[in-house]
């Protein structure tokens, strides 16, 4: 730059030097120059303490000149040589023009002998050449320096003032408007402006000039009767009083650049402290509802009764379809918003977000993934409570009813069979009382079957964890200790009768026949009666139809029995023949059983009559099971129709994301059709919701016809959602990182061909050593200790896998520039006027009051021995908004 700088200097340098021959011979521009040089030497001598009153006189010895250059630059020049000779005049102005020589400027004519010798013309123009060096040449405006730079500033600064069209550095400033509009434009508080004349120049003039002397420490360097009767105004003179205003000016300027940069900082803070706060917020409601939730899907404890748990049924499936979806998008916007925030900060230099300890993402996953582990197996849990429930409730009133029987059957039976009433009988009683007996253990062994199915039944009550097992426990043991009694009695009963056998001779044949085929019989009816009446539960038409097929074949059983029934009457009634024959009392009672005919036709007609209603009942339970096959292929046709879909969506989502043959946005567009379509496509979801809640209300368990359960749908759906709108948010991410990093299109395609490429196993990211090879072949020469620091940039965490949008990350950082603290820290310095302290009032000055309040309460107090109350140390806070310290 300083070569640059030099070559433009001596260029104009030689082009001044061209009409300066003739420039000087002018009186009225000399005058002009002589009073304004002097006044700008004058500006810089008083700060060592002199001044000089004729220039020409004033530099013959060098010593006012070596001092004058001492000042401007701020160096120091070779010891002057303190002799009054003339040589020693010479050594010294030499000295001086060695150093302006050294400064990348030519000077052309001008000679030590001229300078000594007083000439007015050679001074004049050494003057002008150190103030064009240390007063101009730095200028620079838009790229333009020297004299175009301060033209273009006095232009940009004057551009909204009436009657001020600065073109040149002579005409342009006659009528004195210009330097007002000057004052104004930076201190409006000094110039009315409105009240200003262009008709009177002289008014105009002297108001800048004492303004800019009072106000502003600039000396009257110029004459404004000289610049309004010269017709062109020296250009030198009027060149060098406005650089003048532009040293004055530019630490305001300077100033408030640097209060754009802090506010431009400060509102990239206090935006992305906004973005942490939502997300804190979000995470924390988040949290607390899986961890309510979470203890009420882990609770297995069944409930007593059917209506209980179809409630707990209903509760979930509100859950399911209610609850947790609203939870399932709260869920994927949060790691929506952290992923945006990292990448807003990334962006902005700043430290990754750390929030709260256990409001992590990976600390809501976790809590996610447990609430669904919770949640895995509920609802299969509650079908098969209620299908255990709906088997025990079955089981229970079987069991009520085979105890009920047993009970009245048995009643009586252990006194009866305690009775000794073959001890006063006669032979053909107690020959009656044994073929009586007879017919009883024949009772007896027909009922063995029900007392064991008694206990088999509350064995499985048992096993199915019956509430009121106790009871039923309670009832069974009494009825197999009453049984137990039962075949002792009757084993004793018999060896007493079989004693007395010998002394009985005569039995009734024909009573003992009937009483032996009547009992089974009766059992017979009793067992077909119960079977009739008895519950059935079925879950699909093979199983009724294999009932209805049952039942047909005990039909064909009846016209037997019938026969049977006539057979066992015939017997009845042939006692009554004979007893009228023979005239014995018809009213004869048949001491070998307590059956009659009687209760035989009543028990005949009554299973007469359950065989039609079983019949209503298994067509009814048939029609009931069609209908359930219905909904069964009902729900397994839009099942296979849409599980395919979304998988098919799936596949086409994951191509577009990593399609490298198109641009971000183009995939952003075709990314977003897919959420249209998705979207479009949730009624689908919905009358498939419909269906399988009548399904759950039907109680159907099982379905042949797909592989496909509503949860697999409601699992995949709910992952294409998520896929769909993390695919969007990476390529929105991606399209933030490009256009904050000013990265080209060409660039990121470059990126993912070599992401694709080192992605050998397209698992969407690359693993350790593919990734190192990638950035070799990138040209990293990458010892063991850089690697592993990339590593830790790239893969945080230390999954051993490098995603395409770390790896785009990597590549932006590697290739842009961004503010730094120290950048952030330089510009506070420049605010606080270059003290290492900012004060309160300084902030509020300097600053808007958002920033400057946000400055205040975050800034901490400075410690430094130079310290003043209330200072406040800006290197701290820059560090800490860069994430170098803490605050």
């Amino acid at each position: 730059m300083e070569n640059n700088n030099g070559y433009e200097q001596e260029e104009y340098m030689l082009q001044e030097d061209e009409w300066d021959r003739d420039l000087l011979l002018d009186p009225a521009w000399e005058k002009q120059q002589r009073k304004t040089f002097t006044a700008w030497c004058n500006s810089h001598l008083r700060k060592a303490g002199t001044q000089i009153d004729n220039i020409e006189e004033d530099f013959r010895n060098g010593l006012k000149l070596m001092l004058l250059l001492e000042v401007i630059s701020g160096e120091r020049l070779p010891k002057p040589d303190r002799g009054k000779m003339r040589f020693h005049k010479i050594a010294n102005v030499n000295k001086a023009l060695e150093y302006i020589t050294s400064k990348g400027v030519k000077l052309v004519s001008i000679g030590a002998e001229e300078i000594v010798d007083g000439n007015v013309k050679m001074t004049l123009g050494m003057i002008w050449t150190i103030i064009l060096r240390f007063a101009i040449q730095d200028i620079s405006v838009e790229e333009t320096s020297a004299k175009e730079g301060l033209l273009l500033w006095c232009q940009r600064k004057t551009a909204p003032y009436r009657n001020v069209n600065v073109q040149n550095f002579h005409c342009s400033w006659k009528d004195g408007l210009a330097f007002c509009a000057l004052i104004h434009r930076h201190r409006p508080d000094l110039i009315d402006y409105s009240k200003l004349n262009k008709d009177d120049p002289l008014g105009n003039l002297n108001l800048a000039l004492e303004i800019a002397e009072k106000h502003l420490d600039i000396p009257k360097m110029l004459d404004p009767e000289d610049i309004i009767n010269t017709p062109k105004p020296d250009e030198r003179a009027i060149m060098t009083y406005v650089s003048c205003f532009y040293h004055a000016f530019a630490g305001a300027e300077q100033a408030e650049t640097a209060a754009n940069r802090i506010c431009k900082v400060l509102g990239v803070n206090q935006d992305n402290e906004k973005l942490m706060e939502d997300y804190e917020k979000l995470a924390s409601e988040l949290l607390e509802w899986i961890c309510r939730t979470t203890p009420w899907l882990e609770n297995r404890t069944p409930e007593t009764t059917m209506a209980a748990m179809r409630k707990k049924l209903e509760d979930y499936r509100d859950y399911r379809r209610m609850h947790k979806p609203p939870k399932v998008q709260e869920k994927c916007q949060l790691e929506i918003s952290f992923n945006t925030l990292q990448t807003k900060l990334r962006i902005s230099n700043r430290p990754a977000f750390m929030p709260s300890e256990g409001k992590m993402v990976s600390d809501i996953t976790g809590a996610w993934q447990g609430l669904e582990q919770a949640e895995k197996g509920y609802e299969e849990w509650l079908l098969t409570e209620i299908h255990r429930l709906e088997r025990v409730e079955h089981l229970a009133e079987k069991f009520r009813q085979k105890a009920s029987t047993h009970e009245a059957w048995a009643k009586g039976k252990d006194e009866l069979l305690m009775l000794k009433d073959y001890e006063a009988a006669s032979l053909t009683e107690v020959r009656a009382l044994l073929r009586k007996h007879e017919a009883f253990e024949s009772d007896l062994a027909a009922h063995q079957d029900r007392v064991e199915q008694i206990a088999a039944i509350a064995q499985e009550l048992n096993e199915l964890d019956y509430h009121a097992s106790a009871t039923i426990n309670e009832r069974c043991q009494r009825i197999c200790d009453q049984w137990d009694q039962l075949g002792t009695l009757t084993q004793k009963r018999r060896e007493a009768l079989e004693r007395t056998e010998k002394l009985l001779e005569t039995i009734d044949q024909l009573f003992l026949e009937f009483g032996k085929r009547s009992a089974p019989f009766n059992n017979w009816m009793e067992g077909a009666m119960e079977d009739l009446q008895d519950m059935f539960i079925v879950h699909s038409v093979e199983e009724i139809q294999n009932l209805i097929s049952a039942h047909e074949q005990f039909k064909a059983t009846l016209p037997e029995a019938d026969n049977e029934r006539q057979a066992i009457l015939s017997i009845y009634n042939e006692v009554q023949k004979i007893a009228h024959s023979y005239g014995i009392s018809p009213n004869l009672t048949n001491i070998y059983c307590t059956i009659t005919p009687a209760e035989l036709s009543l028990k005949w007609d009554k299973v007469k009559r359950l065989v039609p209603q079983r019949d209503n009942a298994l067509q009814e339970e048939l029609s009931r099971q069609q209908v359930n096959e219905r909904l069964r292929r009902q729900f397994a046709a839009q099942a296979n129709l849409i599980g395919p879909w979304i998988q098919t969506r799936m596949e086409e989502i994951l191509h577009s994301s990593v399609d490298a043959g198109c641009t971000l946005e183009d995939q952003m567009n075709q990314l977003k059709q897919y959420e249209s379509m998705i979207i479009n496509y949730k009624p689908n979801i919905d009358k498939m919701e419909g269906d399988h809640q009548l399904i759950q209300e039907s109680l159907i368990f099982d379905n042949k016809h797909t592989n496909y359960t509503m949860e697999h749908i409601r699992v995949g759906w709910e992952l294409l959602l998520t896929t769909v709108a993390r695919t969007i948010n990476e390529i929105e991410t991606q399209i933030l990182t490009r256009d904050a990093k000013g990265i080209s299109q060409q660039q990121l395609n470059d990126f993912r061909s070599s992401f694709s490429h080192f992605d050998r196993k397209k698992k969407g990211g690359m693993e350790t050593d593919d990734f190192r090879a990638c950035l070799i072949s990138m040209g990293y020469d990458l010892g063991e200790a850089e690697f592993t620091r990339i590593m830790s940039l790239v893969d945080p965490n230390g999954v051993g896998l490098v995603t395409f949008q770390s790896f785009v990350d990597f590549m932006t950082r590697e290739t842009t520039e961004t503010d730094t603290a120290e950048q952030v820290a330089a510009s506070f310095r420049i605010l606080a006027g270059d003290k290492p302290y900012i004060l309160i009032e300084e902030l509020r000055r300097e600053l808007p009051p958002e920033q400057a309040e946000y400055c205040i309460s975050k800034m901490p107090l400075y410690s430094g021995p130079d310290g003043v109350p209330g200072a406040l140390d800006y290197s701290a806070f820059s560090s800490a908004l860069y994430g170098e310290s803490d605050l």
